[in-house]
């Protein structure tokens, strides 16, 4: 009998008895043939004496018997033997896999691939990556937990997933898009001209977009079509033509708000800057009143055709079909996302479901969390040198006060979810293993060594960089801002979509969309990490069942349907009277 615990140990015995085997060991054709010829030779030397010819005769029949029961049993014998070993080396494979997530080994890269429909085994088909040149790679946190999860998920593999893990909260349908049913008198925009000069990243420069069209309709100004500051962090040069559609965001905003694409010629040779009249994205307050820039976000802010192409294919190829449309199709890619004709064949016959996962672990998200994330000394002289440079004035906060310590900035929830947690969240929730997985952003810190667990446990996953040809990505090769349309588009369309930060501006953007035109059909994971952080302490001690169902508890809770709170970004939560209305009893 095997016994098998959720540490993969195992014990058990054989019923097989070794003294059986020595005295009986398994006869082959010629030791056979010989039995036969001697019994034979012998039976025929008594013929003569017709009693011992009866006695040798009944003699061999009984021992033929006895030796026919011997061998049936030693066949059974050996069959259990052979189960019991095919058993033993299963073990002792999934084991060793288990050590290798424990304690990483060589360097080399990790090849991201899709897993194959008929593979049944749980197996790490790369080695780890080594943290930095040439250094003794760090020992894998949460080591016993990702063991149960990976156990968890060898064992579900073919066991339906929760009912509830791709649907949203029942009363989330009762909300239905309404922005562009509301009217208010033109503005004659006569109160002068408005310059915005947006910063940041693509999500940054969105909210002041958005935020600038709010200051022109309540100054009853002219909006010169907003420009995007170029930033030494995000190297991006591109326009606001480069990024979103000029006539669609001029034509659907003109009952509200004047644009024009440029200055009249008269005041193109004023010096804007000497007189201090360009506004940048410092300037103008970051929420205003919902009212007025609903229809700039969920309605006017499209993206040119060759990003929604681009977007197009990446969410073909997750689904591996493009005849199936989701509910925010037609919102993102436009006219690409028009069902087949009749009679057009699809080349795929049934649609893969997807979760999107925005993984929120970038240096400069690790560096000002002031956590420590398993690196050892090493990590905080790293992340410490990147704080003097592009943080100083933590630098100075930190020399003159006492801030909270790793531990009590993680009971909090202020530290960002490392992959490895983000991992075990994904398992808890109960995500079959060969689940698509899209994982948005890139540059994650720790390189493709952090990111080791979760790509041994999900093997599908995937960036726009393994979907897109080399020549399909290279026109967005030097354009953070609109790789990051790629991954907005790829995210707000996926069958669920997870977030791991609640304070990142793309998330809070993909996840109000969603809400917006989901119609109750597109959930979202968003984690509360002061109730993981609980839980994942008690990762030494802990049982899987107990640690599902408190993960899936924490997660459940967050799914709640309730208005905008007072003061909160519309962005983020749009179910508001000015945005969407509801038709709940």
């Amino acid at each position: 009998m095997f016994r098998s615990s959720n540490n993969d140990d195992f014990s058990g015995s054989s019923d097989l008895n070794e003294e059986d085997m020595i005295k009986d060991p398994q006869p082959d054709a010629s030791t056979s043939g010989n039995l036969r010829k001697s019994v034979s030779q012998s039976t025929s030397s008594l013929t003569s004496n017709g009693s011992v010819e009866s006695i040798s005769a009944t003699r061999f029949s009984h021992g033929s018997r006895r030796k026919s029961k011997r061998w049936r049993g030693w066949c059974q014998r050996r069959g259990i033997a052979g189960l019991a070993l095919l058993v033993l080396v299963f073990f002792i494979f999934n084991s060793w896999m288990l050590y290798r997530i424990r304690d990483p080994g060589r360097a080399a890269g990790i090849k991201v691939k899709y897993l194959k429909m008929n593979s049944s085994t749980v197996s790490i088909k790369e080695e780890l990556v080594k943290l930095g040149k040439g250094k003794k790679p760090q020992k894998t946190i949460y080591a016993r937990l990702l063991a149960k999860a990976s156990h968890a998920l060898a064992e579900g593999q073919n066991k339906p997933e929760p009912k509830d893990l791709w649907v949203d909260h029942d009363n989330a349908s009762f909300w239905k898009p309404c922005a562009d049913q509301r009217d208010w008198e033109p503005s004659e925009g006569n109160n002068g001209y408005i310059m915005v000069t947006a910063n940041g990243g693509i999500n940054q420069q969105r909210v002041a977009i958005c935020n600038a069209v709010a200051v022109a309709r309540l100054l009853n100004a002219t909006l010169v079509l907003p420009g995007l500051m170029y930033s030494s962090v995000w190297r991006d040069a591109s326009q606001f033509g480069n990024i979103y559609q000029e006539d669609h965001f001029i034509n659907y905003l003109k009952p509200d708000v004047r644009i024009v694409k440029e200055l009249p010629k008269q005041l193109k040779s004023l010096d804007l800057d000497a007189i201090g009249s360009v506004v940048s994205d410092a300037d103008i307050v970051k929420e205003a009143k919902p009212g007025f820039y609903k229809k700039c976000n969920f309605h006017a802010l499209r993206f040119v055709p060759k990003i929604q192409e681009t977007g197009a294919l990446l969410i073909q190829r997750m689904r591996q079909n493009m005849s199936r449309l989701g509910p925010l199709d037609k919102h993102l890619l436009g006219p690409l996302a028009e069902p087949k004709k009749k009679g057009q064949r699809s080349h795929s016959t049934k649609a893969s479901r997807y979760l999107a996962l925005h993984l929120r672990f970038e240096i400069d998200m690790v560096a000002h969390s002031l956590c420590e994330f398993g690196g050892g000394k090493e990590e905080q002289k790293e992340l410490e040198a990147y704080r003097e440079k592009h943080f100083p004035a933590l630098i100075e906060l930190k020399k003159t006060q006492k801030l909270p310590s790793t531990a009590a900035l993680r009971e909090e929830g202020l530290c960002p979810l490392m992959p490895e947690e983000t991992v075990l969240m994904l398992a808890a929730l109960g995500f079959n293993r060969k689940t698509r997985i899209y994982l948005a952003g890139a540059h994650i810190y720790g390189g493709k060594s952090r990111l080791t667990a979760l790509t041994t446990l999900f093997p599908n996953l995937v960036t726009k960089e393994n979907l897109l040809s080399s020549a399909e990505i290279e026109p967005f090769a030097n354009f953070s801002s609109q790789l990051a349309a790629l991954d907005f588009i790829t995210c707000t369309a996926a069958d669920n979509f997870a977030m791991t930060d609640s304070g990142s501006q793309f998330s809070s953007l993909v996840s109000g969309y969603r809400i917006y035109y989901g119609g109750g059909e597109m959930p979202t994971i968003r984690p509360n990490k002061r109730r993981l952080a609980d839980i994942f302490v008690k990762n030494n001690t802990i049982e899987w069942s107990v640690f599902e169902k408190r993960v899936r508890k924490a997660v459940r809770q967050t799914k709640r349907v309730f208005s905008r709170p007072t003061g909160r970004s519309v962005y983020r939560y749009p179910r508001c009277p000015e945005c969407m209305c509801s038709d709940q009893p």
